[in-house]
């Protein structure tokens, strides 16, 4: 059973990703130890809540680095909500710059009449990279789960693994490059789609 590393920055939804993980057969491991982290099969950043907060405790508790260790050490890396907006350099939300590992910008929603902001609820994926590992055993257009007010845009478009559509706005709702994945929707509390995601995460790491 692999161990996979969720990353413990005091930024929400740890024990419900924690749940999620061990629910798609993964032993779990809550930590903001370094080496801890590096020597983990599989790596999750999970997050909620603003940008420029989440950056701040990253940084207060000297994680930055090891984050940026653990995704060139080519292991399975998945970022959750804000852990896939922090990945980003910087963002329209606050003026912390973020990790940078993604090029790119964390842009606001467009404002639309009768269109509620924040996106929260259920959207329909259309997948950018079918083939990804993470989508595996899921259909053509899965529903899956956002809670968000802010989403990325990165500078390589080639990178956009899934986007939904938003009113008239289609908006980038997960990236993948090499082992780096991040998603914008909520997997742990998207039912047995999101479930799935998780699975295909933990049998990525296992695969390894």
């Amino acid at each position: 059973m692999p161990t996979i590393a969720i990353i413990d920055y005091d930024s929400g939804n740890l024990h419900s990703a924690c749940k999620g993980l061990e629910a798609a057969g993964a032993k779990t491991l809550i930590t903001q130890d370094p080496t801890e982290i590096l020597n983990a099969d599989g790596i999750v950043l999970p997050g909620v809540g603003a940008f420029d907060p989440a950056m701040q405790k990253i940084r207060d508790r000297n994680l930055e680095s090891t984050i940026k260790e653990a995704i060139a050490t080519h292991k399975p890396f998945l970022g959750i909500c804000v852990g896939m907006q922090v990945l980003f350099e910087s963002s329209a939300e606050g003026k912390q710059p973020g990790l940078g590992v993604i090029g790119g910008r964390v842009e606001r929603l467009v404002t639309e009449p009768q269109l509620t902001i924040p996106h929260m609820g259920w959207n329909q994926l259309q997948l950018q990279q079918p083939d990804l590992p993470l989508w595996q055993n899921l259909s053509s257009q899965p529903w899956l789960y956002f809670v968000h007010s802010y989403f990325g845009v990165p500078t390589d478009p080639e990178i956009i693994a899934a986007e939904v559509i938003h009113g008239s706005q289609r908006i980038t709702a997960a990236i993948a490059h090499q082992n780096l994945m991040a998603v914008q929707f909520h997997p742990e509390k998207s039912s047995h789609s999101g479930i799935q995601v998780l699975r295909n995460f933990v049998n990525l790491v296992q695969s390894r």
